[in-house]
């Protein structure tokens, strides 16, 4: 596991999850509950939980990455 913690993600940043050989960008659009984002693709636009994500457990590939404009 490498990369950000989820403890030191912020509101209105954009980022990259790698998980499971799947790639997702999002922006982080609030903090819904202890350890839990409401994120916003930034392709589709869908809005959806970061425990959708990583409900079947991090992978060995596992990376959380700020992504700069």
């Amino acid at each position: 596991m490498s990369g950000l913690a989820f403890t030191s993600m912020r509101i209105g940043k954009k980022y990259r999850l790698i998980n499971y050989g799947e790639k997702s960008e999002f922006t982080l659009m609030e903090v819904v509950g202890r350890n839990d984002y409401r994120l916003k693709d930034l392709f589709s636009l869908e809005s959806y939980l970061m425990s959708e994500l990583i409900q079947y457990g991090k992978g060995e590939d596992f990376e959380l990455r700020e992504i700069y404009d």
